[in-house]
């Protein structure tokens, strides 16, 4: 007989201890690992540290308000004009936010608007933390505007061509956004 110049290995074969042990340590990690998920997302685009969810049992903060924000509109001198707005928790952190339909204080016509999301900042003055339609894509917001179950609802009106007349709309389409992922989502509405 000969000796192995390596170690008896016998302690490696596995025996159902050892089963119930590596069972037991790994729904250690997968309970430890639900625990420490990362907190809800806000509606928060830049680096600023969103205002903290409301507890259950506290009133939410007010809404922004929409007239206390300078839009990043070029109005030539003239005033900008909230034409409609909504509110409502957008974000699932109980507190509402606004959203505004804004455009220059035009004399005639149907001026392009800006559709903008306002929440509050560390500072509790209202904000702009998201452009959802640019003035320059040349539209306007109809009379369906609302923010339901989260969802913000709107109709938009355009034009087919530069030679429809400014004060009549011939195109309209139904849209909505949806904070998803950290960025507000658009659909079409059916």
């Amino acid at each position: 007989m000969q000796i192995s110049d390596v170690p008896d290995l016998a302690h490696t074969r596995p025996h159902p201890m050892h089963w119930l042990a590596t069972a037991t340590a790994m729904a250690g990690v997968v309970a430890l690992a639900g625990l420490l998920q990362p907190g809800p997302a806000t509606a928060s685009q830049d680096g600023s540290k969103p205002p903290k969810a409301t507890a259950p049992d506290a009133a939410p903060l007010p809404a922004p308000d929409p007239a206390a924000v300078d839009y990043p509109l070029e109005c030539g001198g003239a005033d900008t004009v909230v034409a409609r707005q909504a509110s409502g928790d957008i974000d699932g952190d109980r507190n509402p936010e606004t959203v505004a339909a804004v455009r220059c204080a035009a004399g005639s016509g149907t001026p392009p608007q800006g559709v903008y999301v306002l929440t509050r900042g560390a500072d509790g003055k209202p904000r702009i933390v998201a452009t959802l339609v640019d003035p320059k894509d040349k539209r306007s917001v109809g009379p369906d505007f609302a923010i339901r179950d989260r969802v913000i609802l709107a109709t938009l009106l355009g034009y087919s061509s530069p030679e429809v007349p400014s004060c009549c709309p011939d195109e309209e389409e139904h849209v909505t956004w949806q904070w998803q992922n950290a960025a507000f989502v658009r659909a079409e509405q059916p």
